[in-house]
């Protein structure tokens, strides 16, 4: 068995990795598909009707599952970047400098942190409502670690209006260098 809290930063350096690999200009659109993604949610949970009546007419997975597949959809498309020839030929977005490849490693260090640690945040506000998950137990050193790093998770800080900033801003970042 593992800890969540040990899962959590595997994950990290792992999604750091990839961005490594795949370049800081692919990177920030996951970033900013991951923002999207916790935008949708608060969205759907808070302004929609509808699923407020079917979130508290089902089960709390019913709620886990929405957020998850929401989420992931929308991080799914994030990872689906297109090629666009202008991305190569542009000197600044060029791959394979050291520059690229670290700031690359640490917008993936973040975004590992974004989409891990909303779905953790999921889990842990349903109060894990999955058998093959065990919650932190407190008392232990892994699970007090983990049980502190809950409060730091991205959905924690990212309610509105932050995650309208965070939208805004990443809206805004994508006119400037992107088109």
């Amino acid at each position: 068995m593992i800890s969540l809290g040990v899962l959590f930063w595997i994950f990290i350096l792992l999604f750091a990795l990839i961005g490594a690999i795949r370049g800081w200009t692919k990177e920030i659109l996951v970033t900013f598909s991951a923002f999207m993604g916790i935008f949708a949610i608060t969205i759907l949970e808070e302004y929609m009707p509808f699923v407020q009546t079917y979130l508290a007419s089902n089960p709390v997975t019913s709620q886990v599952w929405l957020r998850i597949i929401v989420f992931s959809v929308l991080i799914f498309f994030g990872y689906q970047t297109p090629n666009i020839p202008r991305f190569q030929q542009d000197e600044r977005l060029a791959r394979g400098r050291l520059q690229e490849i670290l700031l690359g490693f640490i917008i993936g260090g973040v975004n590992g942190y974004l989409i891990y640690g909303s779905i953790w945040h999921f889990l842990a506000d349903a109060n894990y409502p999955f058998p093959i998950i065990i919650p932190p137990i407190a008392g232990t050193p892994a699970g007090e670690a983990a049980l502190n790093l809950v409060s730091y998770l991205p959905p924690v800080w990212l309610t509105p209006p932050a995650i309208y900033y965070a939208v805004a801003g990443a809206f805004i970042f994508v006119l400037v260098l992107f088109i």
